[in-house]
């Protein structure tokens, strides 16, 4: 039940509308809800600066990434579009800082959590402390499951 301060917001989509989110809720493992807020919440904000023309050494950078992510050389920050198909949503559960690496744990859902260790940087500029929304990117081209011999 919505709070007294929350609304219903209902609308009509095509069958193809309709499918187009269901399969990227699927893929992002996120709700339809969850999509749309953040698609509400992002018309608040402010369009972003043109494109600037890439400079020969940003142009290599780019071009080196090409296979994973889309890269833009700009002092603001932008949000990045990876490659990556297994992106699933989390909230900081415990970040554990070391002296070079901080590892990270994430909690999917209830009782489901994964943690990865990453540079100390990285967790300090991502600003990755408990509570706060993150999102775990697996890029792998296989995942080996095995079990204990029962012979």
């Amino acid at each position: 039940m919505p709070r007294k301060e929350q609304g219903w917001i209902t609308f009509q989509t095509s069958e193809e509308e309709r499918k187009i989110l269901e399969e990227f809720c699927q893929q992002s493992q996120r709700t339809k809800t969850e999509i749309l807020r953040e698609l509400v919440r992002g018309l608040n904000q402010p369009p972003p600066p043109p494109k600037s023309i890439p400079t020969k050494q940003a142009q290599k950078v780019e071009k080196e990434a090409t296979e994973t992510v889309e890269l833009e050389v700009t002092s603001s920050k932008r949000p990045l579009k990876v490659s990556s198909r297994n992106i699933l949503k989390g909230v900081v559960k415990k970040v554990v800082t070391g002296a070079v690496n901080s590892e990270v744990t994430l909690e999917i859902v209830h009782k489901v959590e994964l943690t990865s260790i990453i540079t100390r940087m990285s967790a300090e500029e991502l600003e990755l402390t408990e509570g706060a929304e993150a999102y775990a990117v697996i890029k792998s081209n296989d995942i080996v499951i095995g079990c204990e011999d029962v012979h």
